[in-house]
């Protein structure tokens, strides 16, 4: 998983060129096609007869095959191959993509989706596993910081390129042309990508662990976002949440005898990664929640009224604002050290959930806009920091385990959040609606219940903060380290080079080191 596993001379260029390629394609795509299905949700709504209360588990789904796959797949990998395992989940997402587009039903989306989240999880895991196996050094460290780029751009443009093709195509023209630039992807890597295995990792798979994952997170968002209508304490609502108490103590019994776990629980003991895991969770949660209920407030004719294309544009401060900002504050980091960039980062983000709580029906689009451009600026700041904090507070030969983790906690963190954002919009909205408000501040209404839950979760993330330690950084940040954060929305990027000529960890009593 990540960067750890398997050592390679020093790539030819051909070779390097290929893997690069096609690595870096394929991130952009993936998350491209991640960060613009909310804006799809309308129009797959409308097309399929599926309601959006239904379909934000299309979102939700995603994430939640995402966490339990993740760690699993960079696993596979590392036995059987990563180049197999990668070209595995390609021709996944291209069949998820084809069959979403076909999809005549909002089942069919989401069970399209689901796939879709396994292919995505893979590909990430497996691709930058691929160009930290066949680049070594500093040649390495040039081509994370491309691939962490082209993440980036990707997560930042596809609200954006979704609006583009819901005018341009319909909805469907996205996962067509995302299916055929992944099928490009297959040629590409066969001819030119050299497998590569990890010889020292036990060859058992943990797949017990993964199912626990998903049997602790499935029936956990069904009882957030069905409570409201089932009832808190109804046989069903109680049942989920026994379901997931057991899965996880199952979980625990299964990770202390397993061979190869999942996850390292001796891990959960370092307080700088659980602190920054669960601060990326928190970012995650917070970003995916107010992404989706803004574009169906955007939309919605009873509130702005906008075009797939229009929403998509007007999400941009928010979308792109956090992918941006993140690298910029690098030097902040660097000067001031991580626990402080990362409190204040929540306490600016917090304040720009507190002014959309606000939100009333006379509100017009500029309203949102200083409020989303604040929320992206103080996620940014504390996303990129977690993110490096993740992998830079444990030894070399853990940083693989370790970004597992985070990146199994911004899954969570998207997975969780939008559920329970999606539920207290949906319900409120319902409550006001048959109380006799109109639909313009019923919809309101949501919108502001759902940005206080959202505010709260942030302004928690000022507390964890605490847990990130005395930590400072190593020396002035490098382009790796600018790639990494803007990545940091969604891939943890380790910033230290593996393999033949890799840095090591440096630890001294002052202070963890990190960028």
């Amino acid at each position: 998983m990540g960067a750890g596993g398997g050592s390679a001379a020093a790539a030819p260029s051909r070779a390097a060129a290929g893997v690069l390629a096609a690595t870096c394609v394929s991130a952009f795509v993936v998350n491209a096609n991640t960060s613009a299905v909310s804006i799809l949700l309308p129009a797959i709504s409308a097309d399929t007869g599926a309601s959006l209360s239904s379909l934000q588990w299309a979102v939700t789904g995603y994430s939640l095959v995402g966490a339990a796959v993740i760690v699993t797949s960079g696993a596979l990998g590392d036995i059987f191959g990563r180049r197999r395992i990668f070209l595995g989940g390609l021709l996944l997402f291209v069949a998820s993509c084809a069959m979403i587009a076909l999809a005549g039903s909002g089942g069919v989306v989401i069970a399209g989706r689901a796939i879709q989240g396994a292919a995505g999880s893979t590909i990430l895991a497996c691709g930058l596993s691929l160009l930290s196996a066949g680049i070594s050094g500093q040649a390495q460290m040039r081509s994370v910081s491309l691939w962490g780029a082209a993440s980036a751009a990707g997560a930042a443009a596809g609200p954006l390129l979704g609006g583009v093709f819901v005018n341009i195509t319909g909805w469907q023209g996205l996962f067509w042309v995302d299916a055929g630039i992944a099928a490009a992807c297959v040629p590409l890597t066969l001819r030119t990508v050299s497998e590569s295995r990890d010889p020292n990792r036990a060859k058992s798979v943990d797949l017990a662990g993964t199912a626990l994952i998903a049997a602790v997170l499935v029936p956990f968002v069904f009882a957030v976002t069905e409570g409201a209508d089932w009832g808190w304490l109804s046989a069903a609502t109680l049942a989920c949440f026994a379901i997931s108490a057991a899965a996880v103590a199952g979980f625990v019994v299964v990770e202390k005898r397993v061979r190869a776990p999942l996850i390292d629980l001796a891990l959960l003991r370092n307080k700088y990664l659980v602190g920054a895991s669960v601060a990326i969770l928190v970012v995650a949660g917070c970003i995916n929640g107010v992404m989706y209920i803004c574009s169906l407030y955007f939309q919605n004719p009873a509130a702005l009224g906008m075009t797939p294309l229009e929403a998509g544009f007007a999400t941009l401060p928010a979308a792109a604002g956090i992918v941006v900002t993140a690298p910029l504050v690098t030097p902040f980091v660097n000067k001031l050290g991580a626990r402080t960039v990362i409190a204040g980062g929540f306490g600016i983000a917090t304040a720009g959930f507190a002014a959309l709580i606000f939100v009333h029906a006379s509100w017009a689009y500029a309203a949102f806009v200083a409020p989303l451009v604040v929320l992206a600026v103080g996620m940014g700041l504390a996303n990129g920091p977690s993110s490096s904090v993740a992998t830079n507070c444990v030894s070399q030969e853990q940083v693989g385990a370790a970004s597992g983790i985070s990146n199994m906690g911004r899954y969570v963190g998207a997975a969780v959040l939008t559920a329970v954002t999606a539920a207290i919009f949906n319900s409120v909205r319902l409550r006001h609606q048959a109380a006799g408000a109109s639909a313009a501040d019923a919809l309101a209404s949501g919108f502001s219940r759902a940005v206080i839950g959202l505010a709260l979760f942030c302004a928690f993330g000022i507390v964890l903060s605490l847990l990130v330690g005395r930590i400072r950084p190593a020396g002035p940040p490098s382009a790796v380290h600018y790639a990494a954060a803007a990545a940091a929305t969604s891939h943890t990027i380790p910033t230290t080079p593996t393999g033949p000529g890799g840095a090591p960890y440096v630890d001294d009593p002052g202070g963890r080191h990190v960028h």
